[in-house]
């Protein structure tokens, strides 16, 4: 079953970062703001060896199952990910895997929305060259639900802003970033379209960063609300901003525990450990100098 399509700024995009249906399958999602998307069945984990301490952790929250990751920028680095070394896109976690020694990495996410040929349709800088300018576009989907924002930062420092606010006070490129929608928490506050408990539920992933800048990734390993999510970054990893990263593809690669994610995604999120943080993916683009935009 082909998933529905949408033209926004001349380019055939899906209506959010989604994997291929397994079969065929595919199934009716409510988006929080009452529309209804068909998105495919996720696919469950694969498994590989352990390669020892894990940076993730089980945790239960309102009866929902989770893993909450925390990246320290005193031990891990992190760095983007979506073309391999011939200039296609990884397309899934396996891919990635296999570009890289897994005892580097301390774990790696799907890391926002994209479009049928699996780049990015918002802002991504890998390795400080921008592939893809801010997108602050009017459109349909989740991505689109004002207001988004940006995960972005260098080797030590990290943040999630609005993409506004991005364009507004950011001046320099970052050595990493990734467009995402929407902020499902704006200043401690859930986004004002987020029901408390609504009636989408899907395996969902999210990212924020803390006061003492760890930056919190969280994935449900059952399927929640937007809401559920969201006030688990308010309530419990207490930070102001946290950005939905996506939903149904929501990905893990967790070598520590063996966890390989399968399905398809486009841009990755990978924290590598900061004593092997010259190991990085087999990615074409090299840094770039400092930049008149970001």
């Amino acid at each position: 079953m082909k998933l529905p399509l949408m033209i926004v700024a001349g380019v055939t995009l899906f209506l959010a970062g989604c994997s291929e249906p397994p079969a065929g399958e595919a199934v009716t999602k409510i988006r929080f703001d009452g529309k209804q998307v068909d998105e495919p069945l996720s696919t469950p984990s694969a498994t590989a060896a352990p390669t020892g301490p894990s940076a993730c952790k089980a945790v239960e929250f309102e009866g929902a199952a989770l893993t909450h990751c925390i990246a320290d920028p005193s031990q891990h680095t992190i760095a983007m990910a979506n073309l391999g070394a011939d200039k296609q896109p990884f397309g899934s976690l396996g891919a990635l895997a296999a570009s890289m020694d897994p005892e580097t990495v301390a774990f790696a996410v799907n890391g926002g929305m994209y479009g049928d040929d699996l780049k990015p349709i918002g802002y991504f800088v890998q390795n400080g060259e921008r592939l893809h300018e801010l997108n602050r576009a009017n459109g349909d989907g989740n991505f689109y639900m004002k207001p988004n924002g940006v995960f972005f930062g260098s080797a030590s420092k990290w943040q999630v802003l609005g993409s506004n606010t991005f364009f507004n006070t950011i001046g320099d490129r970052p050595q990493f970033g990734t467009q995402s929608g929407p902020l499902i928490l704006i200043d401690g506050k859930l986004h004002p379209e987020i029901q408390d408990d609504g009636p989408s539920k899907a395996i969902r992933n999210g990212v924020g960063v803390d006061a003492k800048g760890l930056a919190h990734f969280v994935i449900s390993d059952v399927p929640v609300s937007f809401g559920q999510l969201a006030r688990y970054f308010r309530d419990v990893v207490k930070v102001g901003n946290a950005l939905y990263l996506d939903g149904q593809v929501s990905s893990l690669w967790d070598p520590a525990r063996g966890r390989i994610d399968k399905g398809r995604v486009g841009p990755i999120i990978v924290v590598s450990k900061r004593a092997a943080a010259s190991a990085t993916p087999a990615t074409a683009p090299s840094p770039a100098t400092k930049a008149e935009a970001p």
